[in-house]
């Protein structure tokens, strides 16, 4: 696969040597032919009593945060993950996006936002105002879209 150069174990510091000053001197066409192929991951491997489930990524509707969890909703179930939010959301930042600091949402299951009045914020406090909600394909649940991220709905 546009190999450069091997080396085989035990490795010699000349050898090493040897091979990295191949790779220095690659001109950008090779580089780019050899460039890290990092493949998306497809699916979130769940830790559920005794056993590891495979979630397929295209049925995830939401990930929220609670406490040191992410809850992986599907259409089905609810998961559990052990996860930083942050780390998902720069690793599926193309298929998710953040509506409030606790929830990413698939792009793919929005179906629309609307004004709803909501006895609470997005921080739980007691509220009389409306709210954007961000209305999702295959389940009743909304998600309140949080001040900071309201461009987002102009935007989409």
């Amino acid at each position: 696969i546009s190999a450069i150069d091997y080396l085989l174990k035990p490795i010699r510091f000349e050898r090493l040597q040897t091979a990295i000053q191949k790779a220095r001197v690659l001109l950008p066409n090779q580089l780019e032919a050899i460039a890290p192929i990092s493949p998306q991951k497809t699916f979130f491997s769940i830790n559920e009593r005794g056993r590891i489930l495979l979630i397929p990524l295209v049925d995830v509707i939401y990930l929220r945060a609670e406490l040191k969890y992410i809850t992986v909703r599907t259409a089905e179930k609810e998961y559990l993950l052990e996860e930083s939010l942050n780390n998902l959301e720069q690793e599926f930042n193309n298929i998710f996006i953040r509506l409030h600091r606790n929830c990413l949402v698939a792009k793919a299951y929005i179906l629309g936002y609307e004004k709803r009045h909501q006895e609470f914020d997005e921080d739980g406090n007691k509220s009389s105002e409306k709210h954007w909600v961000v209305l999702l394909k295959n389940t009743n649940e909304t998600i309140v879209v949080s001040r900071r991220q309201q461009h987002l709905i102009r935007a989409n």
